[in-house]
């Protein structure tokens, strides 16, 4: 059983953190909202663990050798603190038609008062905040995959003889 993911972000650094954490998570567009009376945006995502495959990786054994069971994905709630607006890009929220989508994570960028959250396929989420704060706390136990995200970038790098 591994230890449940539960990080707080209060600046840039912080945010690149998390971003890390949630690169490739899926979030389905319906359970994103922003609840303006408590200046709160909130989503579930279904992340996967990079943590655990960071921990197997450093014991030794090269990418190949990690066995595909070993991969997990977990629920996680993910919240933005002293929101004053949110504009969406690419997508539109609580359309019928977005109800199904699924946005997958790229990044967090924190500029200033905005925290911009970065998908695949070109939507993003511009948040304007009064102070930048965001808590992600895993909400239960990991299940095991047998997929693992891949980025076509890298796989070129690594074909080519390079490095990620």
């Amino acid at each position: 059983m591994s230890t449940p993911l539960k990080l707080r972000a209060v600046d840039a650094e912080d945010f690149a953190v998390l971003g890390a954490c949630l690169q490739d998570a899926l979030v389905p567009v319906q359970d994103m909202r922003f609840l303006g009376e408590e200046n709160r945006f909130v989503m579930v995502a279904n992340r996967f663990c990079w943590e655990k495959l960071a921990a197997e990786e450093g014991t030794g054994a090269g990418p190949g050798e990690i066995a595909a069971g070993s991969y997990e994905r977990v629920h996680c709630a993910i919240t933005f603190e002293h929101v004053l607006s949110v504009e969406a890009k690419g997508f539109t929220p609580g359309a019928a038609a977005e109800r199904g989508r699924l946005l997958e994570v790229l990044t967090i960028q924190a500029e200033g008062d905005v925290l911009t959250l970065v998908f695949s396929g070109g939507a993003a989420v511009r948040l304007r905040v009064e102070r930048v704060e965001a808590f992600v706390q895993d909400m239960d136990e990991p299940w095991p995959t047998m997929w693992r995200p891949h980025h076509p970038v890298e796989d070129e790098l690594d074909q080519d003889g390079g490095t990620r």
